[in-house]
């Protein structure tokens, strides 16, 4: 196989992003990209080493993903799937999603991940407005699905990995063919459909292309210390799911013929993480910032051999960073993009300095800049809309069945991502807030993420959000909501840590007000919502 690295190790970032372009063929399938080039090139490689819950490991070569997807492509084609139609999998980690994934990419198919963690509501929305003709899952799955069938009526199939009254997927993939001629895709052809987190709205159907794939790739080079490396292997505990657990590390992965580990905690545990860190010399890791903040709090072992972390999803502050460099040995870099369009930013330490509180600069290939509300650049330093211009292959396509909410996404030739921030004089992005998460207190626009980034900065303090409470004369106030690691004492913390905010970022947007909370909302991606809080 040729190097399929985008970016060369050596340059500085001004050669870097002056020398590239993008090369994306006609013709580009991610189940060929990432399963069957490598099957025919290298049948025996590593694909997968498989953790299960008792720490029992088996490893999956390319041969058997491409096998497992062919046949059970032929066994989806035998029940009338076809090019274009929805495959939902709901599924934790898992060699089954993806078989699955692949087996509906070779068909043309469209395939539409689910979480585990969703209840009815959420999955019949999802099914319903997706049209999902057939869906993979576990025993767990299907007992949510039971109740929703007689309001699915575009639900044609399931298919479950455990024993079960619906048709079984490893029998069905047993009973098949290896043999499958693939649907020739191009790189504009649907592939994969990812419903947005609803932190602003009903949650809206993201229809991307294959090509999607190709876009994430200088990201992941970079904020993985110029991926991949000889020895790489890689490992998320994020849900496949989730555009991040997906494309910001299980799917590059395999792109490069990178061993990815496979384990999907029922609950994040950090100690559980550090052994399969250490036990599987994992290298290159995705960890959103719920899962730092809770491996911070725990005992770093031994014998790692991490090179490089990417965390995206909330704002890290400089406390983060540094413990990630003297605990894990490797940098951790931040990320930046949305369902519509991921990872646009990133830092790459090493490469440029990292600047905590910025998220980094544009990556090569992306064109990056700070709107306001009529689509007109703002000058470095201003608080405007980030914006992406069009043209980038990690773009979507359309929010599927909604043209009217599609085009209200873009202002001429700008995609705008619905999140306040800065760039800078040198081309460093700062994240100042979701546009409906700005707190608007005596005048000042005053965003939550410094704020947040300064109270866990506190050792006692694992997590924080900060929304904006009615006030009789600024407006808003800003009240703080933490979560404290165990064992810390909560008498006398508080003016502490509005002591802390007020000598550390300014006086006038330290918390008014701070509660302890055990826990916070968050979406099923790990981000908090603050909107949840705003009445506590």
């Amino acid at each position: 196989m040729t190097d399929r690295r985008m970016l060369r190790e050596g340059q500085d970032w001004a050669t870097l992003t002056a020398g590239f372009r993008w090369q994306v063929p006609a013709r580009f399938s991610i189940a060929e990209a990432c399963c069957a080039s490598w099957a025919r090139a290298d049948p025996g490689r590593l694909a997968l080493i498989e953790i299960s819950e008792s720490g029992a490991v088996r490893h999956w070569t390319y041969e058997e993903l491409d096998a497992g997807s062919n046949r059970l492509a032929n066994a989806f084609a035998a029940q009338g799937i076809r090019r274009g139609d929805r495959v939902a999998v709901m599924l934790p980690q898992a060699p089954a999603v993806l078989i699955t994934h692949f087996a509906a990419m070779k068909l043309g198919a469209v395939v539409l991940p689910l979480f585990t963690l969703f209840g009815a509501d959420a999955l019949q929305y999802r099914l319903s407005d997706a049209g999902a003709c057939a869906v993979v899952t576990d025993a767990a799955g299907l007992a949510k699905l039971s109740e929703l069938r007689d309001s699915l009526p575009d639900l044609r199939e399931v298919y479950c990995i455990d024993p079960s009254e619906v048709r079984d997927l490893w029998a069905e993939i047993d009973a098949a063919s290896d043999r499958f001629a693939p649907v020739p895709v191009g790189a504009e052809d649907p592939a994969v459909l990812i419903y947005t987190s609803g932190t602003t709205g009903a949650p809206k159907g993201v229809l991307h292309a294959h090509r999607f794939l190709l876009g994430h790739l200088p990201n992941i080079e970079l904020s993985q210390g110029f991926f991949p490396k000889p020895g790489a292997v890689g490992w998320t505990p994020a849900d496949w799911a989730w555009i991040g657990g997906l494309m910001d590390m299980a799917m590059p992965c395999l792109y490069y013929g990178v061993p990815l580990v496979c384990r999907r905690m029922p609950k994040f545990d950090p100690d559980e993480a550090f052994r399969l860190i250490r036990d599987h010399r994992v290298t290159n890791l995705f960890l959103p910032p719920t899962a730092l903040k809770l491996m911070r709090a725990a005992k770093v072992p031994e014998g790692l051999s991490v090179r490089a972390v990417s965390s995206g999803g909330e704002s890290l502050g400089a406390e983060m960073l540094d413990w990630g460099r003297r605990a894990l040995g490797a940098p951790i870099n931040e990320i930046y993009g949305q369902t519509e369009c991921n990872l646009v930013i990133c830092s790459s330490e090493g490469l440029f300095p990292t600047r905590p509180g910025t998220m980094g600069r544009a990556v090569p290939g992306a064109e990056v800049a700070v709107i306001d509300a009529d689509g007109r650049e703002l000058p470095d330093g201003e608080i405007g809309e980030i914006a992406v211009r069009r043209g980038h292959p990690v773009m979507f396509l359309e929010y599927l069945g909604k043209p009217e909410a599609t085009a209200a996404k873009f202002t001429g030739d700008w995609m705008r991502t619905g999140d306040l921030g800065t760039r800078d004089g040198e081309g460093y992005f700062t994240y100042v807030a979701r546009d409906d998460d700005i707190i608007t207190s005596a005048g000042y626009r005053i965003g939550p993420s410094e704020i947040e980034n300064c109270l866990t900065g506190h050792p006692d303090v694992v997590m924080a959000a900060c929304v904006g409470v009615p006030d009789p004369v600024k407006g808003e106030a800003v009240k703080a909501f933490v979560v404290l690691r165990d064992g810390a004492a909560w008498d006398g913390l508080a003016p502490a840590l509005i002591a802390r905010v007020k000598e550390r970022v300014s006086p006038h947007v330290a918390p008014r007000l701070i509660e302890r909370r055990d826990g916070l909302p968050m979406t099923a991606t790990g981000k908090i919502m603050r909107r949840e809080l705003r009445g506590g």
